[in-house]
Protein backbone atom coordinates (compact mmCIF):
# COMPACT_ATOMS: atom_id res chain seq x y z
CA UNK A 1 0.00 0.00 0.00
CA UNK A 2 2.58 2.37 0.98
CA UNK A 3 4.59 1.55 -1.99
CA UNK A 4 1.74 2.12 -4.52
CA UNK A 5 1.09 5.33 -2.91
CA UNK A 6 5.26 6.30 -3.28
CA UNK A 7 4.54 5.25 -6.77
CA UNK A 8 1.65 6.84 -7.57
CA UNK A 9 2.99 10.33 -5.66
CA UNK A 10 6.49 10.36 -7.60
CA UNK A 11 4.68 9.69 -10.91
CA UNK A 12 2.49 12.70 -9.83
CA UNK A 13 5.62 14.69 -9.21
CA UNK A 14 7.32 13.89 -11.97
CA UNK A 15 4.04 14.90 -14.43
CA UNK A 16 3.87 18.02 -12.45
CA UNK A 17 7.05 19.56 -14.20
CA UNK A 18 5.95 18.41 -17.20
CA UNK A 19 2.82 19.86 -17.53
CA UNK A 20 3.94 22.77 -16.33
CA UNK A 21 6.37 22.79 -18.66
CA UNK A 22 3.98 22.55 -21.64
CA UNK A 23 1.49 25.26 -19.97
CA UNK A 24 4.76 27.32 -20.00
CA UNK A 25 5.34 26.89 -23.74
CA UNK A 26 1.72 27.58 -24.25
CA UNK A 27 1.60 30.59 -22.43
CA UNK A 28 4.59 31.97 -24.40
CA UNK A 29 3.35 30.56 -27.83
CA UNK A 30 0.01 32.83 -26.93
CA UNK A 31 1.99 35.60 -26.72
CA UNK A 32 4.15 35.36 -30.16
CA UNK A 33 2.98 38.20 -31.90
CA UNK A 34 1.81 37.10 -35.04
CA UNK A 35 3.60 37.27 -38.14
CA UNK A 36 2.54 39.70 -41.45
CA UNK A 37 2.97 39.06 -44.46
CA UNK A 38 5.90 42.27 -46.54
CA UNK A 39 3.49 44.42 -47.86
CA UNK A 40 1.63 44.80 -44.68
CA UNK A 41 4.76 45.71 -42.67
CA UNK A 42 5.87 48.20 -44.88
CA UNK A 43 2.32 49.80 -44.67
CA UNK A 44 3.03 49.93 -41.14
CA UNK A 45 6.45 51.27 -41.64
CA UNK A 46 5.44 54.03 -43.80
CA UNK A 47 2.28 54.97 -41.64
CA UNK A 48 5.03 55.95 -39.16
CA UNK A 49 6.15 58.34 -41.35
CA UNK A 50 4.77 61.87 -40.96
CA UNK A 51 6.14 63.38 -43.80
CA UNK A 52 5.34 60.12 -46.34
CA UNK A 53 2.06 59.79 -45.12
CA UNK A 54 1.73 64.05 -45.70
CA UNK A 55 2.66 63.39 -49.07
CA UNK A 56 0.42 60.50 -49.79
CA UNK A 57 -2.82 62.38 -48.77
CA UNK A 58 -1.58 65.31 -50.87
CA UNK A 59 -0.99 63.18 -53.81
CA UNK A 60 -4.16 61.48 -53.17
CA UNK A 61 -6.39 64.95 -53.13
CA UNK A 62 -4.65 66.46 -56.23
CA UNK A 63 -5.59 63.67 -58.47
CA UNK A 64 -8.91 64.06 -56.88
CA UNK A 65 -9.26 67.47 -57.51
CA UNK A 66 -7.64 67.59 -61.17
CA UNK A 67 -10.45 64.40 -61.69
CA UNK A 68 -13.33 65.90 -60.01
CA UNK A 69 -12.56 69.56 -59.34
CA UNK A 70 -13.20 71.22 -62.93
CA UNK A 71 -16.82 69.26 -62.86
CA UNK A 72 -17.76 71.10 -59.77
CA UNK A 73 -16.64 74.51 -60.88
CA UNK A 74 -18.83 77.20 -61.94
CA UNK A 75 -17.09 78.24 -64.43
CA UNK A 76 -16.06 76.12 -67.71
CA UNK A 77 -12.36 76.25 -68.59
CA UNK A 78 -12.89 78.46 -71.66
CA UNK A 79 -15.36 81.43 -70.37
CA UNK A 80 -14.57 84.79 -70.63
CA UNK A 81 -15.52 87.93 -68.23
CA UNK A 82 -13.97 90.99 -69.79
CA UNK A 83 -15.68 92.36 -66.91
CA UNK A 84 -13.24 90.95 -64.39
CA UNK A 85 -9.79 90.94 -65.96
CA UNK A 86 -6.89 90.55 -64.33
CA UNK A 87 -8.99 90.36 -60.66
CA UNK A 88 -7.29 89.24 -57.69
CA UNK A 89 -8.40 86.22 -55.43
CA UNK A 90 -12.12 86.67 -53.92
CA UNK A 91 -15.29 84.82 -52.72
CA UNK A 92 -16.13 84.79 -56.52
CA UNK A 93 -12.71 84.08 -58.28
CA UNK A 94 -11.14 82.12 -55.60
CA UNK A 95 -7.76 81.93 -57.59
CA UNK A 96 -8.69 85.59 -59.09
CA UNK A 97 -9.16 85.80 -63.59
CA UNK A 98 -6.57 86.22 -66.33
CA UNK A 99 -6.61 88.87 -68.89
CA UNK A 100 -9.40 87.21 -70.23
CA UNK A 101 -11.32 87.33 -67.51
CA UNK A 102 -11.32 83.48 -66.92
CA UNK A 103 -11.32 81.76 -63.47
CA UNK A 104 -7.59 80.69 -62.37
CA UNK A 105 -8.85 77.78 -60.34
CA UNK A 106 -10.73 76.01 -62.91
CA UNK A 107 -8.05 76.37 -65.21
CA UNK A 108 -5.08 75.35 -62.63
CA UNK A 109 -7.56 72.19 -62.19
CA UNK A 110 -7.92 71.47 -65.80
CA UNK A 111 -3.83 71.84 -65.71
CA UNK A 112 -3.52 69.39 -63.14
CA UNK A 113 -5.23 66.84 -65.56
CA UNK A 114 -2.38 67.26 -67.99
CA UNK A 115 0.72 68.13 -65.48
CA UNK A 116 -0.07 64.69 -63.70
CA UNK A 117 -0.87 63.06 -66.74
CA UNK A 118 1.99 63.86 -68.16
CA UNK A 119 4.00 62.33 -64.73
CA UNK A 120 2.07 59.06 -64.46
CA UNK A 121 2.64 58.14 -68.24
CA UNK A 122 6.47 58.32 -67.95
CA UNK A 123 6.46 56.37 -64.99
CA UNK A 124 4.60 54.31 -66.54
CA UNK A 125 7.07 54.37 -69.48
CA UNK A 126 9.31 53.59 -66.70
CA UNK A 127 8.13 49.63 -66.00
CA UNK A 128 6.68 49.04 -69.62
CA UNK A 129 10.61 49.86 -70.85
CA UNK A 130 12.83 50.23 -68.45
CA UNK A 131 12.25 47.18 -65.96
CA UNK A 132 12.21 44.49 -68.70
CA UNK A 133 15.42 45.81 -70.26
CA UNK A 134 17.24 45.91 -67.36
CA UNK A 135 16.11 42.62 -66.40
CA UNK A 136 16.87 41.03 -69.63
CA UNK A 137 20.38 42.59 -69.64
CA UNK A 138 21.40 41.77 -66.12
CA UNK A 139 19.90 37.94 -66.11
CA UNK A 140 21.78 37.98 -69.65
CA UNK A 141 24.97 39.16 -68.83
CA UNK A 142 28.09 38.78 -71.20
CA UNK A 143 27.77 40.47 -74.71
CA UNK A 144 24.43 40.84 -74.46
CA UNK A 145 24.32 43.06 -71.56
CA UNK A 146 27.17 44.85 -72.84
CA UNK A 147 25.62 45.80 -75.93
CA UNK A 148 22.21 46.71 -74.07
CA UNK A 149 24.20 49.12 -71.33
CA UNK A 150 26.57 50.58 -73.59
CA UNK A 151 23.46 51.88 -75.69
CA UNK A 152 21.84 53.32 -73.06
CA UNK A 153 25.26 54.99 -71.55
CA UNK A 154 25.45 56.93 -75.37
CA UNK A 155 21.87 57.85 -74.49
CA UNK A 156 22.54 58.89 -71.30
CA UNK A 157 25.97 61.05 -72.42
CA UNK A 158 23.18 64.05 -73.11
CA UNK A 159 21.61 65.25 -70.57
CA UNK A 160 17.84 64.47 -70.27
CA UNK A 161 16.32 67.73 -70.71
CA UNK A 162 18.58 68.57 -73.39
CA UNK A 163 17.86 65.29 -74.99
CA UNK A 164 13.49 66.33 -74.36
CA UNK A 165 13.97 69.73 -75.95
CA UNK A 166 16.26 68.28 -79.11
CA UNK A 167 13.39 65.68 -79.59
CA UNK A 168 10.65 68.25 -78.93
CA UNK A 169 12.13 71.18 -81.54
CA UNK A 170 12.07 68.06 -83.71
CA UNK A 171 8.57 66.94 -83.13
CA UNK A 172 7.06 70.14 -82.77
CA UNK A 173 4.90 71.36 -79.22
CA UNK A 174 2.20 69.50 -78.53
CA UNK A 175 1.36 66.79 -75.52
CA UNK A 176 0.91 63.90 -77.31
CA UNK A 177 4.95 64.66 -78.64
CA UNK A 178 5.74 65.38 -74.98
CA UNK A 179 4.46 62.06 -73.93
CA UNK A 180 6.94 60.92 -77.04
CA UNK A 181 9.70 62.87 -75.84
CA UNK A 182 9.55 61.44 -72.29
CA UNK A 183 8.99 58.45 -73.40
CA UNK A 184 12.04 57.78 -75.41
CA UNK A 185 14.60 58.48 -73.04
CA UNK A 186 12.90 58.52 -69.43
CA UNK A 187 13.32 54.80 -68.66
CA UNK A 188 16.94 54.90 -68.97
CA UNK A 189 17.32 55.15 -65.29
CA UNK A 190 15.30 52.29 -64.24
CA UNK A 191 16.88 50.15 -66.31
CA UNK A 192 20.30 51.27 -64.77
CA UNK A 193 19.20 50.30 -61.51
CA UNK A 194 16.74 46.90 -62.09
CA UNK A 195 19.83 45.77 -64.20
CA UNK A 196 21.93 46.31 -61.00
CA UNK A 197 19.28 44.42 -58.62
CA UNK A 198 19.35 41.16 -61.24
CA UNK A 199 22.98 40.98 -61.22
CA UNK A 200 22.88 40.85 -57.30
CA UNK A 201 19.95 37.94 -57.88
CA UNK A 202 20.51 35.85 -60.17
CA UNK A 203 22.93 33.64 -58.44
CA UNK A 204 20.85 33.35 -55.43
CA UNK A 205 20.04 30.03 -54.25
CA UNK A 206 16.24 30.31 -55.25
CA UNK A 207 17.13 30.99 -59.17
CA UNK A 208 19.54 27.90 -59.31
CA UNK A 209 17.05 25.69 -57.87
CA UNK A 210 14.73 27.62 -60.41
CA UNK A 211 17.06 26.61 -62.99
CA UNK A 212 18.17 22.95 -61.76
CA UNK A 213 13.79 22.10 -62.31
CA UNK A 214 14.29 23.07 -65.83
CA UNK A 215 12.36 26.33 -65.14
CA UNK A 216 12.16 28.91 -68.44
CA UNK A 217 14.13 32.15 -68.38
CA UNK A 218 11.03 34.36 -68.89
CA UNK A 219 9.14 32.69 -66.75
CA UNK A 220 12.43 33.01 -64.18
CA UNK A 221 12.64 36.69 -64.30
CA UNK A 222 8.78 36.92 -64.15
CA UNK A 223 8.15 34.87 -61.12
CA UNK A 224 11.53 34.88 -59.10
CA UNK A 225 13.76 37.96 -60.24
CA UNK A 226 11.31 40.81 -61.22
CA UNK A 227 9.32 40.05 -57.58
CA UNK A 228 12.28 40.88 -55.70
CA UNK A 229 13.19 44.04 -56.98
CA UNK A 230 9.41 45.68 -56.76
CA UNK A 231 11.51 47.57 -53.62
CA UNK A 232 13.66 49.76 -55.89
CA UNK A 233 10.85 49.87 -58.85
CA UNK A 234 8.23 51.51 -56.73
CA UNK A 235 10.98 54.16 -54.74
CA UNK A 236 12.23 55.40 -58.61
CA UNK A 237 8.37 55.22 -60.24
CA UNK A 238 7.18 57.50 -57.35
CA UNK A 239 10.52 59.64 -57.73
CA UNK A 240 9.96 59.83 -61.69
CA UNK A 241 6.64 61.61 -61.59
CA UNK A 242 7.89 65.03 -60.36
CA UNK A 243 10.63 65.05 -62.32
CA UNK A 244 8.49 64.42 -65.94
CA UNK A 245 6.23 67.17 -64.06
CA UNK A 246 9.05 69.72 -63.80
CA UNK A 247 10.41 68.62 -67.42
CA UNK A 248 6.95 69.47 -68.79
CA UNK A 249 6.70 72.66 -66.80
CA UNK A 250 9.91 73.41 -68.32
CA UNK A 251 9.33 72.83 -71.45
CA UNK A 252 5.68 75.14 -71.58
CA UNK A 253 7.49 77.87 -69.79
CA UNK A 254 10.19 78.33 -72.96
CA UNK A 255 7.41 77.28 -75.32
CA UNK A 256 7.94 73.87 -76.02
CA UNK A 257 5.49 72.23 -74.17
CA UNK A 258 1.31 72.22 -74.45
CA UNK A 259 -0.62 74.86 -76.74
CA UNK A 260 -3.69 76.90 -76.91
CA UNK A 261 -6.77 76.28 -75.61
CA UNK A 262 -4.76 73.32 -73.52
CA UNK A 263 -2.95 74.79 -70.63
CA UNK A 264 -0.90 73.02 -68.06
CA UNK A 265 0.99 74.47 -64.87
CA UNK A 266 4.00 75.40 -66.85
CA UNK A 267 2.33 77.18 -69.60
CA UNK A 268 0.06 78.89 -67.11
CA UNK A 269 3.37 80.31 -65.16
CA UNK A 270 4.53 80.79 -68.73
CA UNK A 271 1.73 83.21 -70.10
CA UNK A 272 1.75 85.39 -66.43
CA UNK A 273 5.30 86.07 -66.61
CA UNK A 274 4.26 88.82 -69.24
CA UNK A 275 2.05 90.97 -66.87
CA UNK A 276 3.86 89.74 -63.54
CA UNK A 277 3.79 93.18 -62.34
CA UNK A 278 -0.04 93.58 -62.91
CA UNK A 279 -1.00 90.55 -61.72
CA UNK A 280 1.43 88.31 -59.64
CA UNK A 281 -1.31 85.99 -58.54
CA UNK A 282 -1.31 84.27 -62.32
CA UNK A 283 2.15 83.39 -61.13
CA UNK A 284 1.77 82.39 -57.85
CA UNK A 285 -0.95 80.25 -57.77
CA UNK A 286 0.73 77.46 -60.84
CA UNK A 287 3.69 77.43 -59.22
CA UNK A 288 2.97 76.44 -55.74
CA UNK A 289 0.61 73.80 -57.77
CA UNK A 290 3.83 72.43 -59.27
CA UNK A 291 6.43 73.18 -55.99
CA UNK A 292 3.68 71.19 -53.53
CA UNK A 293 3.04 68.36 -56.10
CA UNK A 294 7.33 67.69 -56.39
CA UNK A 295 7.44 67.81 -52.64
CA UNK A 296 4.49 65.79 -51.81
CA UNK A 297 5.88 63.32 -54.41
CA UNK A 298 9.42 63.28 -53.18
CA UNK A 299 7.93 62.82 -49.76
CA UNK A 300 6.46 59.93 -50.62
CA UNK A 301 8.97 58.63 -52.53
CA UNK A 302 11.61 58.58 -49.79
CA UNK A 303 8.93 57.35 -47.52
CA UNK A 304 8.37 54.17 -49.44
CA UNK A 305 12.17 54.00 -50.20
CA UNK A 306 12.27 53.70 -46.29
CA UNK A 307 9.76 51.43 -45.58
CA UNK A 308 11.06 49.28 -47.97
CA UNK A 309 14.89 48.90 -47.56
CA UNK A 310 14.79 45.26 -45.47
CA UNK A 311 17.83 47.06 -43.60
CA UNK A 312 15.39 49.36 -41.50
CA UNK A 313 13.15 46.04 -41.07
CA UNK A 314 12.28 45.93 -37.26
CA UNK A 315 13.56 49.12 -36.67
CA UNK A 316 10.40 51.53 -37.25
Amino acid sequence: MASSIRASGSTDLAEAPASKARSGRATIASHEPPSIGFWADVWRRLRKNRAAMVGLWITLFLVAAAIVGPFLSPYAYSDQDFDHIFEGPSRAHWFGTDELGRDLLTRVLYGARISLSIGFVASFVNVVIGVPYGAISGYAGGKVDNLMMRTVDIIYGVPLLLWVILLMVVLKPGLVNIYIALGTVYWLTMARIVRGQVLSLREREFVEAARALGVSTPRILLRHIVPNTMGPIIVTMTLSVPQAIFVEAFLSYIGLGVQAPMASWGSLASDATEVLRVAPHLVFFPGMAIVVTMLAFNFLGDGMRDALDPRLRGTL
